[in-house]
Protein backbone atom coordinates (compact mmCIF):
# COMPACT_ATOMS: atom_id res chain seq x y z
CA UNK A 1 0.00 0.00 0.00
CA UNK A 2 1.33 3.41 -0.94
CA UNK A 3 1.39 6.35 1.47
CA UNK A 4 -1.74 8.52 1.70
CA UNK A 5 -3.42 11.06 3.95
CA UNK A 6 -6.79 10.44 5.57
CA UNK A 7 -9.46 13.08 6.11
CA UNK A 8 -12.61 12.53 8.19
CA UNK A 9 -15.25 15.09 7.21
CA UNK A 10 -18.30 15.32 9.47
CA UNK A 11 -20.58 17.27 7.13
CA UNK A 12 -21.66 16.75 3.54
CA UNK A 13 -20.32 20.19 2.64
CA UNK A 14 -16.85 19.24 3.87
CA UNK A 15 -17.01 15.88 2.09
CA UNK A 16 -17.98 17.58 -1.17
CA UNK A 17 -15.19 20.12 -0.76
CA UNK A 18 -12.61 17.38 -0.30
CA UNK A 19 -13.93 15.28 -3.19
CA UNK A 20 -14.00 18.30 -5.49
CA UNK A 21 -10.37 18.99 -4.55
CA UNK A 22 -9.41 15.47 -5.59
CA UNK A 23 -9.73 13.33 -2.47
CA UNK A 24 -10.91 9.77 -3.06
CA UNK A 25 -14.17 9.14 -1.17
CA UNK A 26 -14.02 6.14 1.17
CA UNK A 27 -17.36 4.49 1.93
CA UNK A 28 -17.31 0.93 3.26
CA UNK A 29 -13.87 0.30 1.80
CA UNK A 30 -14.62 -3.27 0.76
CA UNK A 31 -13.28 -2.68 -2.75
CA UNK A 32 -11.05 0.37 -2.47
CA UNK A 33 -8.95 -0.78 0.49
CA UNK A 34 -8.35 -4.18 -1.08
CA UNK A 35 -7.23 -2.49 -4.29
CA UNK A 36 -4.90 -0.22 -2.35
CA UNK A 37 -3.35 -3.16 -0.50
CA UNK A 38 -2.62 -4.79 -3.84
CA UNK A 39 -1.25 -1.48 -5.13
CA UNK A 40 -3.85 -1.44 -7.89
CA UNK A 41 -5.05 1.94 -6.63
CA UNK A 42 -2.90 4.69 -5.16
CA UNK A 43 -4.99 7.69 -4.06
CA UNK A 44 -2.91 10.31 -2.31
CA UNK A 45 -5.80 11.44 -0.12
CA UNK A 46 -8.88 9.65 1.23
CA UNK A 47 -12.04 11.25 2.55
CA UNK A 48 -13.68 8.82 4.99
CA UNK A 49 -17.45 9.39 4.76
CA UNK A 50 -18.30 7.33 7.83
CA UNK A 51 -18.97 10.33 10.09
CA UNK A 52 -21.20 12.24 7.65
CA UNK A 53 -24.63 11.77 9.21
CA UNK A 54 -26.37 13.37 6.22
CA UNK A 55 -25.43 10.29 4.19
CA UNK A 56 -27.08 7.78 6.53
CA UNK A 57 -30.63 6.75 7.29
CA UNK A 58 -33.53 5.02 5.57
CA UNK A 59 -36.95 6.62 5.25
CA UNK A 60 -40.22 6.10 3.41
CA UNK A 61 -41.38 8.91 1.12
CA UNK A 62 -44.76 8.18 -0.43
CA UNK A 63 -44.41 4.89 -2.29
CA UNK A 64 -40.62 4.92 -2.28
CA UNK A 65 -37.73 4.19 0.07
CA UNK A 66 -34.92 6.72 0.24
CA UNK A 67 -31.76 4.97 1.39
CA UNK A 68 -28.75 7.04 2.46
CA UNK A 69 -25.58 6.31 0.54
CA UNK A 70 -23.66 5.26 3.67
CA UNK A 71 -26.32 2.77 4.75
CA UNK A 72 -24.66 -0.61 5.30
CA UNK A 73 -25.92 -3.73 3.59
CA UNK A 74 -27.07 -5.03 6.98
CA UNK A 75 -29.04 -1.82 7.55
CA UNK A 76 -31.08 -2.52 4.42
CA UNK A 77 -31.35 -6.26 5.09
CA UNK A 78 -32.69 -5.74 8.61
CA UNK A 79 -34.91 -2.70 8.03
CA UNK A 80 -38.42 -3.68 9.13
CA UNK A 81 -40.29 -1.45 6.66
CA UNK A 82 -38.21 -2.58 3.69
CA UNK A 83 -38.64 -6.22 4.68
CA UNK A 84 -42.40 -5.71 4.78
CA UNK A 85 -42.91 -3.54 1.69
CA UNK A 86 -39.97 -4.45 -0.55
CA UNK A 87 -38.71 -7.84 0.68
CA UNK A 88 -36.73 -8.55 -2.51
CA UNK A 89 -34.49 -5.58 -1.79
CA UNK A 90 -33.90 -6.67 1.82
CA UNK A 91 -33.24 -10.23 0.60
CA UNK A 92 -30.65 -9.02 -1.91
CA UNK A 93 -28.84 -7.02 0.77
CA UNK A 94 -28.86 -10.00 3.15
CA UNK A 95 -26.97 -12.15 0.64
CA UNK A 96 -24.23 -9.76 -0.48
CA UNK A 97 -20.76 -11.15 0.14
CA UNK A 98 -20.09 -12.51 3.61
CA UNK A 99 -20.90 -11.21 7.10
CA UNK A 100 -17.97 -8.81 7.19
CA UNK A 101 -18.82 -7.30 3.81
CA UNK A 102 -22.46 -6.86 4.83
CA UNK A 103 -21.43 -5.18 8.08
CA UNK A 104 -19.06 -2.70 6.42
CA UNK A 105 -20.09 -2.35 2.78
CA UNK A 106 -22.44 0.46 1.77
CA UNK A 107 -25.08 0.82 -0.91
CA UNK A 108 -23.56 4.07 -2.18
CA UNK A 109 -20.10 2.56 -2.46
CA UNK A 110 -21.38 -0.46 -4.34
CA UNK A 111 -23.42 1.57 -6.81
CA UNK A 112 -20.65 4.13 -7.39
CA UNK A 113 -18.10 1.37 -7.99
CA UNK A 114 -20.44 -0.43 -10.43
CA UNK A 115 -18.63 -3.76 -10.43
CA UNK A 116 -20.01 -5.81 -13.35
CA UNK A 117 -20.92 -8.62 -10.94
CA UNK A 118 -22.28 -6.57 -8.03
CA UNK A 119 -25.78 -7.23 -6.73
CA UNK A 120 -27.02 -3.71 -5.93
CA UNK A 121 -26.81 -2.33 -9.50
CA UNK A 122 -29.36 -4.98 -10.54
CA UNK A 123 -31.79 -3.77 -7.88
CA UNK A 124 -31.26 -0.13 -8.79
CA UNK A 125 -31.76 -0.73 -12.52
CA UNK A 126 -34.71 -3.14 -12.19
CA UNK A 127 -36.42 -0.77 -9.75
CA UNK A 128 -36.03 2.22 -12.03
CA UNK A 129 -34.47 3.87 -9.00
CA UNK A 130 -33.08 7.39 -8.85
CA UNK A 131 -29.50 8.04 -7.78
CA UNK A 132 -29.42 11.28 -5.80
CA UNK A 133 -26.12 13.15 -5.65
CA UNK A 134 -24.94 16.41 -4.13
CA UNK A 135 -25.61 18.04 -7.54
CA UNK A 136 -28.57 16.31 -9.22
CA UNK A 137 -30.85 13.30 -9.56
CA UNK A 138 -29.88 10.60 -12.07
CA UNK A 139 -32.35 7.97 -13.36
CA UNK A 140 -31.00 4.42 -13.13
CA UNK A 141 -31.26 3.99 -16.91
CA UNK A 142 -28.78 6.84 -17.36
CA UNK A 143 -26.49 6.03 -14.45
CA UNK A 144 -24.76 2.76 -15.35
CA UNK A 145 -22.45 3.23 -18.32
CA UNK A 146 -20.28 0.11 -18.47
CA UNK A 147 -17.77 -1.80 -16.38
CA UNK A 148 -16.80 0.33 -13.34
CA UNK A 149 -18.23 3.33 -15.17
CA UNK A 150 -21.13 5.59 -14.16
CA UNK A 151 -22.60 8.98 -14.97
CA UNK A 152 -20.94 10.52 -11.90
CA UNK A 153 -18.70 13.48 -12.62
CA UNK A 154 -15.39 14.02 -10.88
CA UNK A 155 -15.91 14.92 -7.23
CA UNK A 156 -19.65 14.16 -7.38
CA UNK A 157 -20.98 12.20 -4.39
CA UNK A 158 -23.98 9.91 -4.15
CA UNK A 159 -26.07 11.04 -1.19
CA UNK A 160 -29.02 8.63 -1.43
CA UNK A 161 -30.90 6.25 -3.71
CA UNK A 162 -34.67 6.41 -4.12
CA UNK A 163 -36.39 3.06 -4.77
CA UNK A 164 -40.04 3.08 -5.90
CA UNK A 165 -41.82 0.12 -4.33
CA UNK A 166 -43.05 -2.41 -6.93
CA UNK A 167 -46.19 -4.53 -6.89
CA UNK A 168 -43.91 -7.53 -6.53
CA UNK A 169 -40.24 -8.27 -7.03
CA UNK A 170 -37.67 -11.00 -6.60
CA UNK A 171 -33.91 -11.46 -6.83
CA UNK A 172 -32.34 -14.73 -7.91
CA UNK A 173 -28.62 -15.35 -8.18
CA UNK A 174 -26.18 -18.16 -8.74
CA UNK A 175 -23.15 -17.16 -6.72
CA UNK A 176 -19.52 -17.99 -7.13
CA UNK A 177 -18.67 -19.94 -4.00
CA UNK A 178 -15.24 -18.38 -3.58
CA UNK A 179 -16.08 -14.69 -4.00
CA UNK A 180 -19.85 -14.74 -3.25
CA UNK A 181 -20.31 -12.47 -6.27
CA UNK A 182 -23.13 -13.62 -8.54
CA UNK A 183 -22.07 -15.71 -11.51
CA UNK A 184 -25.39 -14.43 -12.77
CA UNK A 185 -28.01 -12.46 -10.88
CA UNK A 186 -31.50 -11.55 -12.11
CA UNK A 187 -33.70 -8.93 -10.44
CA UNK A 188 -37.34 -8.78 -11.55
CA UNK A 189 -39.68 -5.95 -10.53
CA UNK A 190 -43.30 -5.58 -11.62
CA UNK A 191 -44.89 -2.13 -11.58
CA UNK A 192 -48.22 -0.86 -12.87
CA UNK A 193 -46.28 0.52 -15.85
CA UNK A 194 -44.70 -2.82 -16.71
CA UNK A 195 -41.97 -5.27 -15.76
CA UNK A 196 -38.26 -4.46 -15.47
CA UNK A 197 -35.63 -7.20 -15.53
CA UNK A 198 -31.98 -6.43 -14.75
CA UNK A 199 -29.12 -8.89 -15.12
CA UNK A 200 -25.76 -8.70 -13.35
CA UNK A 201 -22.65 -10.87 -13.49
CA UNK A 202 -23.32 -12.03 -17.04
CA UNK A 203 -21.57 -9.33 -19.05
CA UNK A 204 -18.18 -7.65 -18.75
CA UNK A 205 -19.89 -4.37 -19.62
CA UNK A 206 -21.90 -4.58 -16.41
CA UNK A 207 -25.53 -4.65 -15.41
CA UNK A 208 -28.14 -4.48 -18.18
CA UNK A 209 -31.88 -4.70 -18.76
CA UNK A 210 -33.21 -7.63 -20.79
CA UNK A 211 -35.85 -6.22 -23.11
CA UNK A 212 -37.05 -9.62 -24.33
CA UNK A 213 -37.85 -10.85 -20.84
CA UNK A 214 -39.44 -7.52 -19.92
CA UNK A 215 -41.76 -7.61 -22.93
CA UNK A 216 -42.75 -11.24 -22.38
CA UNK A 217 -43.39 -10.84 -18.66
CA UNK A 218 -45.18 -7.54 -19.22
CA UNK A 219 -47.70 -9.37 -21.38
CA UNK A 220 -47.94 -12.46 -19.20
CA UNK A 221 -46.22 -12.68 -15.82
CA UNK A 222 -45.82 -16.45 -15.91
CA UNK A 223 -43.04 -19.01 -15.87
CA UNK A 224 -44.17 -20.20 -19.29
CA UNK A 225 -43.77 -16.73 -20.78
CA UNK A 226 -40.24 -16.45 -19.37
CA UNK A 227 -39.29 -19.91 -20.65
CA UNK A 228 -40.20 -18.99 -24.23
CA UNK A 229 -37.74 -16.08 -24.39
CA UNK A 230 -34.54 -16.93 -26.25
CA UNK A 231 -31.48 -15.67 -24.35
CA UNK A 232 -28.61 -14.91 -26.69
CA UNK A 233 -25.03 -15.54 -25.59
CA UNK A 234 -23.24 -13.30 -28.08
CA UNK A 235 -22.74 -10.36 -25.70
CA UNK A 236 -22.18 -12.37 -22.51
CA UNK A 237 -18.94 -13.14 -20.70
CA UNK A 238 -17.01 -16.36 -21.03
CA UNK A 239 -14.29 -17.01 -18.46
CA UNK A 240 -12.85 -19.67 -16.15
CA UNK A 241 -16.06 -19.67 -14.12
CA UNK A 242 -18.57 -20.22 -16.92
CA UNK A 243 -19.05 -20.00 -20.66
CA UNK A 244 -21.28 -17.41 -22.27
CA UNK A 245 -23.74 -20.17 -23.22
CA UNK A 246 -23.92 -21.33 -19.61
CA UNK A 247 -24.59 -17.77 -18.43
CA UNK A 248 -27.31 -17.39 -21.06
CA UNK A 249 -28.99 -20.54 -19.78
CA UNK A 250 -28.65 -19.29 -16.19
CA UNK A 251 -30.44 -16.05 -17.06
CA UNK A 252 -33.39 -18.07 -18.34
CA UNK A 253 -33.39 -20.51 -15.42
CA UNK A 254 -33.07 -17.82 -12.75
CA UNK A 255 -35.79 -15.73 -14.35
CA UNK A 256 -38.16 -18.68 -14.37
CA UNK A 257 -37.34 -19.46 -10.74
CA UNK A 258 -37.84 -15.83 -9.84
CA UNK A 259 -41.24 -15.58 -11.48
CA UNK A 260 -42.33 -18.79 -9.78
CA UNK A 261 -41.17 -17.41 -6.43
CA UNK A 262 -42.90 -14.06 -7.01
CA UNK A 263 -46.15 -15.84 -7.84
CA UNK A 264 -45.92 -17.84 -4.63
Amino acid sequence: MYAFTLERPTTLADAVRLATAGAQPLAGGQTLLASMKLRLAAPEQLADLGAVKELTGIRKEGNAFVIGAMSRHLDVANHAEIKAAYPALADLASRIGDRQVRALGTIGGSVANNDPAACYPAAVLASGATVVTDRRQIPADDFFQGMFSTALDGGELITAIRFPVPRRAVYQKQRQKASHFPLVGVFIAQYDSGVRVAVTGASSSGVFRHKGLEEALGKSFTVEAASRVKIGAADLSSDLHATAAYRANLISVLTQRGVAQALG
